[in-house]
C-alpha cells in the first residue's frame, strides 16, 4: 500500500512507507533501550537488535576493522614496502586521477614523508592517457626506480606492468579483478576473483590504510617502532570512502566517523584550505565531503592537470594548499559549465532512443571526457536505468557509465570488452569506464544492453521511495536531526532516513542556479519548513512547484542542519513531492 496515498508522485515514483514489522521493531527498541524513538527507527530499519545498539552507535575501530592478513597478498605487500623504506629505495606512486586515487597517494606521500623519505607520483592525464597504468609510463618510471605502487588502478594492467622491467610493482586496488592478475610483487584487492568478497565494500584509501596498519605491525615487530600516527590520517580515508561512494558498511562506518572528527581539527593544510574555498560553515559532514570537497579534489582530473587533487592532499605547506585550492575551486566552476552543455545533449540524444531501453545512452563529439561519468549519472537519476555518456574523438569513444541498485554495470561491460567490441573497459557494479572503437560503437552498446536486458534492466520502472515516516514541520528540528545523526554516518549503503510532509502549501519558490529549486512550505497551522531540491528542474518536480498555483503537496526528503549567519535551522533535502 502507497505511504499518503502516493501512487505517482512527480518524479514517477510510488512512496513506500516503512513495513508494519519494522515500526514495531523500532518501538521495541525504545523500549529495551530508552533511545529516542527516531534514533530506533534508524536502527530497526538497517536490523540492529537492542543489545547491539549501543555498539552500533559508538562504531570502534579497534573491534571494526579487519585483520589486514585476511586479503591475499597483503602480508607481501607490506612487507615489500616496509623493504623499500628500511633500504631508502626509490619508490614511485601510480595513481587514478579521482578522489579515491588522490587520497589513496596522500595516504603513502606523508607516511613516506613522516619517515625521513620522498615519493615520485604519477598520475596520468585523464585525456592523452586514460584511466590507470600505461606502458610508457611505467617503463619510464621503472628506469629510475626501485618500487612502484599502483593505488586505485593496476588489477587489469597485465601489459603495462609488464613493461615496468627492472622494478617492483605492487598493486593496491579495489576494482573488479579478471580471471588472471598481472604478474607482479603483489596484488591487494579485496575485489580479486578468488578473494571472499567480504571485504569487497572498501575503497582503495580503505586498502592502502589497511596495508599501512600491517606496515606498523610488520616494523614494531622487526623493533623498529611504531612509525607515523594512522589515526591522524583518517581524514583521507574519509573523504576517499564517502567521494567513491563506497558503502558505510562495516569497518567503513568507523572509518568515515572517525575520519570526520580528524578532518573536524584542521590539520591538514589542503583540507583546511579547501573547505575554506567551499565556504564551509559547519563541522565536516558526509555531506561536505560527497558534495563541496570531493567534486572540488575530481576538477583538477577531470578537466586540468590530474595531479592537482594529490598534491592539494598530501602538502605541507599552508600557502601552497590555498594557491591549489584556489585552483581546484576555479576548474570545478568550469566543470560545471562543462558538464551543463553535455547533459542537456545528452539528454535529448538519450530522449530520442528512449528511455525505457536496458540501458540509456549518449556519445557526442567532443565531449569532455572529464565530465561524461558525472552526465551519465545524471541520465541514470533521470531515467532510473543503467546509462553510459561517451565523448568521440578521433577514431575512439572514450566513456562512462553509471548503474542502478541489481544491475552489475562492470561486469557486463568488462564481458563485452573480452568479446572484442569494446578496446578496454572495466569498474564495479555501479560504475565503469570504457574506450571503444568509433565503428564499433553501435554493435557495443547494443550487446551491452542485450547483457544488461538480461539482468532484468528493462523491466525497470522508476524506482519506489521509500520513506522512513511522516513529521509535521513543527517536528523537524535541530534536535531531532541531531538525535537522529547518532545513527550515522549516512551514504551509500546507509542512506539517512526520509520523512514524508503531509499537506503542504508553498509559501515561497525561486529557481536557484541552472536547476535547482529553494522553496518553503508550510502546513497552514503555523509550521513551515525550507526546503532545496537539487536537480529539480531536470524532473516535473521544480516546474511544478515554482507554478504550484495554490495547490497543496505531500513532499518528501531528508532533513539537514542549515548554518546561516551562525544560526542553526532545520531544513528539507527535497526529493520529491505528490499533489495532496
Amino acid at each position: 500500500m502507497s505511504f499518503l496515498g502516493v501512487e505517482t508522485s512527480l518524479t514517477g515514483r510510488c512512496w513506500r512507507g516503512p513495513g508494519v514489522d519494522q515500526s514495531r521493531a523500532g518501538e521495541h527498541l525504545a523500549q529495551e533501550t530508552g533511545l529516542p524513538s527516531a534514533v530506533c527507527q534508524v536502527l530497526a530499519r538497517r536490523g540492529v537488535p537492542a543489545h547491539e545498539a549501543t555498539g552500533f552507535l559508538t562504531p570502534q575501530l579497534k573491534e571494526l576493522l579487519p585483520d589486514p592478513r585476511r586479503m591475499k597478498d597483503m602480508e607481501t605487500a607490506a612487507a615489500r614496502f616496509l623493504q623499500a623504506v628500511e633500504r631508502r629505495e626509490r619508490i614511485a606512486i601510480f595513481a587514478d586521477y579521482d578522489v579515491d586515487g588522490g587520497s589513496s597517494a596522500a595516504l603513502l606521500m606523508v607516511y613516506l614523508r613522516q619517515m625521513g623519505q620522498q615519493a615520485t607520483l604519477y598520475i596520468p592525464d585523464r585525456i592523452d592517457e586514460g584511466y590507470g597504468p600505461n606502458d610508457a609510463a611505467m617503463a619510464g618510471l621503472a628506469r629510475d626506480h626501485d618500487l612502484i605502487v599502483c593505488v586505485d588502478c593496476g588489477t587489469l594492467s597485465h601489459g603495462p606492468i609488464a613493461a615496468a622491467k627492472g622494478a617492483d610493482v605492487v598493486v593496491l586496488d579495489h576494482h573488479l579483478g579478471g580471471e588472471t592478475l598481472p604478474d607482479c610483487v603483489a596484488v591487494v584487492n579485496p575485489n580479486r576473483q578468488d578473494e571472499d568478497g567480504d571485504l569487497g565494500y572498501f575503497c582503495a584509501a580503505g586498502v592502502v590504510f589497511l596495508m599501512l596498519v600491517e606496515v606498523r605491525r610488520q616494523a614494531r615487530e622487526k623493533g623498529l617502532g611504531a612509525g607515523p600516527d594512522l589515526m591522524a590520517m583518517l581524514d583521507l580515508v574519509a573523504l576517499a570512502t564517502v567521494a567513491d561512494v563506497a558503502p558505510l558498511i562495516g569497518a567503513n562506518r568507523a572509518l568515515v566517523r572517525q575520519g570526520l572528527k580528524v578532518m573536524g581539527q584542521r590539520q591538514r593544510p589542503g583540507l583546511v584550505a579547501l573547505a575554506d574555498v567551499s565556504r564551509m560553515d559547519s563541522a565536516p559532514s558526509t555531506y561536505h565531503l560527497g558534495f563541496l570537497l570531493g567534486p572540488r579534489v575530481n576538477a583538477g582530473g577531470r578537466i586540468g592537470k590530474a595531479d592537482l587533487g594529490a598534491r592539494l592532499l598530501s602538502t605541507e605547506n599552508p600557502h601552497e594548499a590555498a594557491a591549489l585550492a584556489e585552483r581546484l575551486d576555479q576548474l570545478n566552476t568550469e566543470r560545471r559549465d562543462i558538464e551543463n552543455a553535455v547533459r542537456a545533449a545528452a539528454l535529448e540524444q538519450a530522449e530520442e532512443r528512449g528511455f525505457d531501453a536496458p540501458l540509456v545512452w549518449a556519445a557526442g563529439e567532443g565531449w569532455h571526457p572529464g565530465v561524461v561519468g558525472i552526465v551519465a549519472s545524471r541520465l541514470k537519476e533521470a531515467t532510473g536505468r543503467p546509462a553510459i555518456v561517451i565523448g568521440l574523438d578521433g577514431d575512439e569513444g572514450k566513456g562512462s557509465g553509471r548503474s542502478v541498485s541489481g544491475i552489475d554495470l562492470g561486469a557486463s561491460i568488462q564481458r563485452v570488452a573480452m568479446e572484442g567490441l569494446l578496446l578496454k573497459g572495466g569498474g564495479h557494479k555501479m560504475a565503469a569506464g570504457l574506450t571503444v572503437a568509433r565503428d564499433q560503437l553501435e554493435p557495443a552498446m547494443a550487446r551491452l544492453a542485450e547483457l544488461l536486458e538480461k539482468q532484468g534492466a528493462g523491466d525497470l520502472g522508476p524506482s519506489d521511495l521509500k520513506l522512513d515516516g511522516m513529521l509535521m514541520p513543527g517536528a523537524a528540528t535541530v534536535d531531532l536531526i541531531e538525535q537522529i545523526e547518532q545513527a550515522g554516518p549516512f551514504g551509500a549503503g546507509a542512506p539517512a532516513p526520509r520523512y514524508g510532509f503531509p499537506d503542504m502549501a508553498v509559501r515561497f519558490a525561486k529557481r536557484v542556479g541552472e536547476s535547482h529549486l529553494k522553496v518553503s512550505f508550510t502546513d497552514g497551522m503555523g509550521g513551515n519548513i525550507d526546503a532545496i531540491a537539487f536537480g529539480a528542474f531536470d524532473t516535473a518536480l521544480g516546474p511544478r512547484l515554482l507554478e504550484h498555483g495554490g495547490a497543496r503537496f505531500h513532499v518528501a526528503g531528508r532533513l539537514e542542519v542549515n548554518t546561516w549567519g551562525g544560526r542553526q535551522s532545520a531544513q528539507l533535502r527535497l526529493e520529491d513531492a505528490a499533489e495532496a
